[in-house]
């Protein structure tokens, strides 16, 4: 054993004996030096079951060993409950001989419990941003004595919360709770997968005055099985049901492929994986299989989520469990024999996070990639022989396989939603405030340290004019409106990232009227009476609707169905993504991973590439009057380069979210209109233009919860400053071709 293992506490090093650990990992021991002999915080960054809670804990247990807090020691965030129930399961028996009690702190928590910590503050809190919001608002009071000796936050998947606005909620509780407790506590940051570690260190010591340490433990190089195969759906099928032909074939595969191999099948929506799943699961009866199919995805309920989750860690059954987001998160489901990725994942992070689940305990990951590959080949489409999902595929693997390539997070400057919220948030937890007493609290937060004071009068006098809130007539002070009350009042103001109004669906169990079953999930539309619908893996025909209650009850039926929920694909690219798939295009190399169906229609691709013009030209025609423009930058410089060919009097579209090209089409006649095309982008890219004069839609803004009570101008200002780049334009379409 090390030096460092000597220095540890004696319960540890008992454990660790127990445990049969022949070393602690470098990443542990690392972590241990920081914690004992610095006062930085910790960034730990390494792999899915590298042990990093292990290194976050033994070193933090090991100080209040030695020197016990006198209020709650550690606070642990974690984004999900899920995550609360199960991460620490591992660690029961350390914790049990650390003498120090864990209090989960969340909507399903005992409440008995949250009282005696409450009055006896010590040990371990487990808590959501949306319980720490909820503890700052309505136990302020008690904040003091919970946290006045808090000496370590360990906040769990920081790249999720890096990624949107409940991040900038987590920062913002930190610091306010700091406020109200006078003390600072030392952070610690746990992330598999992070792309730009000095912007993680900033993020994590936001707020604090301390230096942020972060050791990368081992990086040796990773084997991974990998394999794409494709399954091809002629256009002359569009008409087909589903099942057919190259859907049949997908189907029939990955029912062999998962056949007694315990697998997370991954897809991009909860529609096709509910599908998928409920495919695999006819298949099954079909050969007399065991039915060992489950679904997991937000709009499951947390019982049968939570089912799925302890049959796949316990079962001797190969369980075969559909999921999207949910699962990529860290959540203890034991060995798995592989991973399947449906179509290609939003994000190299996202690849990363779902590669990581099956590379656990010393196995060598697994993953298989399949698509239906619709083809589009016709004289008409110069490109619709361009499969770009497949291209998306290969350009992930090259990033993160021959580079462990990661897209960078950079949280906005200008969280106005946010502003809202938080701003709502202390006054509902002061009462009565000043409004410069205000500014100077809300604006002083790391997160809005951007947020002009002109900015944040104009957002006070627009919420006075809507009632949210209102001025006090004696004191001056502002206290929150009834228009107000109506939104802070609500359950969901806790949580800043958007819910959508749900049904609740039960299983109909009685025989007269309606007896309540078992929840099953939730769907965003009533499904009427006789209709069928998918959730959870099974078909379902509604048999009651109770549309006040909002409850959909349901009957089970057999066969295959769907679902369809109201929510768009939000995905974007970023330029090195891109201009990798321009890479793949370009090169000859055969990737050894594709199958033999693959690497040939690879090079179909690659063919039509080269012969088109879009490697080797930026704008190329497609027909009389359309040209498209291939900058090869990602998403949100590829909207830039869009505003501004608008404001040169060149009407471009993006025709799909993570669309790589533009297209333009010009009046007829229009002669040199291709040279016309490149003069407007060069005479762009030379230019240093005022993105606040491009003519963007009225009601342009960055899609978040809070946005209906920000006025319209701030909502401009945010998708001008925080989604816009014109450097970044530049900077990616002067990349050597």
């Amino acid at each position: 054993m090390s030096g460092v293992f000597g220095r540890l506490a004696p319960y540890i090093q008992d454990f660790i004996y127990a445990n049969h650990w022949e070393d602690l990992r470098e990443i542990q021991k690392e972590a241990c030096q920081v914690v004992w002999d610095t006062d930085d915080n910790l960034l730990l960054s390494s792999g899915t079951a590298s042990g990093k809670t292990e290194a976050a804990f033994l070193p933090v247990l090991t100080e209040l060993y030695h020197r016990p807090s006198r209020s709650v020691g550690v606070l642990y965030i974690s984004p999900l409950k899920a995550l609360i129930n199960d991460q620490f399961k591992r660690l029961d028996q350390l914790l049990q001989e650390s003498g120090l009690p864990v209090c989960k702190w969340h909507g399903d928590a005992s409440r008995a419990e949250k009282d005696r910590l409450v009055k006896h503050p010590q040990g371990i809190l487990q808590i959501t941003p949306e319980s720490l919001e909820s503890l700052l608002i309505r136990k302020r009071g008690a904040c003091y004595s919970l946290f006045h000796d808090l000496r370590f936050v360990i906040i769990d998947e920081v790249h999720y919360f890096m990624r949107d606005v409940r991040g900038v909620q987590v920062l913002s509780l930190l610091e306010r709770m700091q406020r109200l407790s006078g003390n600072v506590p030392r952070r610690i940051g746990l992330s598999a997968t992070l792309g730009d570690i000095e912007v993680a260190k900033r993020w994590l010591n936001a707020g604090t005055p301390r230096l942020c340490s972060a050791p990368r433990g081992e990086t040796g190089q990773q084997k991974i099985r990998l394999l794409v195969e494709r399954f091809e759906k002629s256009s002359q099928e569009a008409g087909a049901s589903l099942a057919e032909e190259g859907e049949a074939s997908h189907y029939e595969y990955l029912y062999r492929m998962t056949l007694d191999k315990k697998t997370i099948v991954f897809a991009n929506s909860r529609e096709e994986i509910e599908l998928v799943m409920a495919h695999l699961r006819q298949l099954a009866l079909k050969y007399h299989t065991p039915d060992v199919y489950r679904v997991h995805h937000g709009n499951v309920s947390a019982a049968l989520r939570e089912h799925a989750e302890d049959e796949m860690k316990a079962s001797e059954e190969k369980l075969v469990t559909g999921a999207t987001v949910t699962l990529e998160l860290g959540i203890d489901i034991g060995s798995l024999d592989q991973v399947v990725q449906i179509g290609a994942p939003a994000t190299v992070s996202s690849f990363a996070q779902r590669l990581g689940r099956c590379g656990r305990r010393g196995q060598i990951p697994q993953l298989l990639f399949t698509f239906v590959d619709q083809v589009h080949a016709t004289a008409a489409d110069t490109l619709g022989a361009v499969n770009w999902e497949f291209l998306r595929i290969a350009a992930i693997v090259q990033l993160y396989t021959k580079k462990k390539w990661i897209e960078p997070l950079t949280p906005g400057a200008h969280p106005y939603s946010l502003l809202y919220h938080q701003t709502m948030s202390t006054l509902l937890s002061a009462g009565e405030i000043s409004p410069r007493r205000l500014a100077e609290e809300v604006l002083s937060l790391a997160a809005f340290r951007q947020v002009s004071e002109e900015d944040y009068r104009l957002l006070l006098r627009h919420l006075l004019s809507i009632g949210h809130l209102e001025r006090m007539e004696d004191s001056d002070g502002l206290i929150i409106g009834r228009a107000g009350e109506k939104v802070v009042n609500d359950y969901h103001f806790l949580a800043v990232f958007q819910v959508p109004e749900y049904y609740l669906v039960k299983e109909y169990n009685g025989n007269e009227g309606v007896s309540v079953g078992a929840a099953i999930g939730t769907v965003d539309k009533i499904y009427p009476p006789r209709t069928r619908f998918a959730l959870a893996g099974l078909t379902w025909e509604t048999v009651e609707v109770n549309a006040k209650a909002k409850v959909i009850f349901v009957k089970r039926v057999p066969g295959v169905s769907t679902v369809d929920w109201n929510v768009d694909f939000e995905g974007e690219l970023h330029t090195v993504l891109v201009q990798t798939m321009r890479r793949v295009l370009a090169e000859d190399e055969a990737y050894p991973y594709l199958s033999a169906s693959c690497r040939e229609r690879l090079q179909e691709i690659r063919s039509v590439a080269r012969n088109s013009g879009i490697l080797s030209h930026r704008v190329i025609q497609l027909s009389e009057n359309k040209f498209a423009v291939f900058p090869w930058v990602g998403t949100r410089q590829l909207y830039t380069l869009h505003f501004l060919l608008l404001q040169h009097g060149l009407k471009s579209r993006l025709l799909w979210r993570t669309c790589v090209h533009l297209e333009i089409t010009v009046r007829s006649g229009f002669s040199h209109a291709r040279e016309y095309i490149e003069a407007v982008i060069d005479e762009i890219l030379a230019s240093q233009p005022d993105l606040f004069s491009l003519p963007l839609p009225d009601k342009v803004q960055i899609e978040h919860k809070y946005n209906e009570f920000i006025p319209p101008e701030l909502l401009r200002k945010e998708f001008i400053l925080d989604f816009l780049d014109f450097d970044g334009l530049q900077e990616g379409m002067a990349v050597p071709r």
